[in-house]
């Protein structure tokens, strides 16, 4: 891969943790005062709306899950994506599937932020960030398969356990999500929780798009696919990075209503808290790949992990 073009990645990756820091730290500290005022919503539910800060005119329980999501991101993943985007720069392999994994990251969140947020100050910069996000994981994702993905892990990559994981995730995703859609069908429109929205975003990004992506990628780890190792060592970033973001956002809501979710903090801290071991033993697996370039009176030399 030419210097070129691993600069070039690695800017855009640092373009995106740039804008994402500044997204989340106005998340953060431009909340507002934490007024509220009791409003009606389309379908005639009553619900608590913040009335000032860059989230205003949401839900006050959307946004102090907002608030979770975007310490997370500014203290964790930000962070990381600038530790990710000197890795791209050198060159390595690992490094690129860390990249793409918090970029899937990135996009998912400021998508979600995107199409859920009542419309605000903040609009187009969560388009500029889940485009840039989306440009970035199609741009290293393509630079991996040009230099090759076969043979790049060992046996003790973790196939199994990573496909047990990713399937129980997803069929308890699918669960709750088809439940909840079928309550607020049944007109029950506070369990269901359609209070300040007026459709389910988040049930038709996890449905339409962590679900099967979880399942596709499970399956092609499981058959011991080069690409699907490649797939589920990236994912397993997301994976880790998405589990925890909720944990966060549970936990800022009940600093909010005072009222601890415990079942969710478990489940999903325990699910991250498993990805973190799994990946883990992915990255380990990392088979170094040798460069066959000729270079005068020298040696081919394997490229860097």
């Amino acid at each position: 891969m030419s210097r070129n073009s691993r600069f070039g990645m690695a800017a855009l990756c640092a373009g995106v943790a740039l804008l994402a820091g500044i997204a989340s730290a106005l998340g953060v500290f431009a909340r507002g005062d934490g007024t509220f005022e009791t409003v009606i919503n389309e379908r005639g539910v009553p619900y608590e709306m913040a009335t000032t800060g860059v989230y205003a005119f949401n839900a006050q329980r959307v946004v102090a899950e907002g608030i979770g999501w975007d310490i997370f991101t500014l203290v964790v993943a930000v962070p990381a994506l600038v530790v990710a985007a000197v890795l791209v720069a050198h060159g390595s392999f690992r490094g690129w599937l860390l990249a793409v994994g918090l970029l899937g990251y990135f996009f998912y969140q400021y998508l979600e932020y995107a199409v859920t947020w009542a419309f605000g100050p903040l609009f187009l910069l969560f388009v500029v960030i889940y485009a840039a996000s989306l440009a970035g994981m199609v741009w290293i994702g393509v630079n991996i398969a040009r230099e090759g993905v076969a043979g790049r892990f060992g046996e003790r990559f973790p196939r199994r356990s990573w496909a047990v994981l990713n399937i129980a995730m997803a069929a308890m995703l699918t669960l709750l999500w088809v439940q909840r859609v079928a309550t607020a069908l049944a007109g029950d429109l506070v369990a269901g929780g359609l209070t300040s929205e007026t459709t389910m975003t988040v049930q038709a990004l996890d449905l339409g798009l962590v679900v099967p992506t979880s399942v596709f990628i499970a399956v092609l780890a499981w058959r011991r696919s080069a690409a699907g190792y490649v797939l589920a060592a990236a994912y397993s970033v997301t994976f880790v990075a998405m589990a925890s973001a909720i944990v966060g956002m549970l936990l800022s809501a009940w600093a909010v209503e005072g009222t601890l979710e415990v079942a969710p903090v478990a489940i999903f801290g325990l699910a991250a808290a498993a990805a973190v071991a799994l990946g883990a033993r992915m990255y380990r697996s990392v088979v170094p790949a040798v460069d066959n370039t000729p270079r005068a009176g020298t040696q081919p030399a394997p490229a860097a992990v």
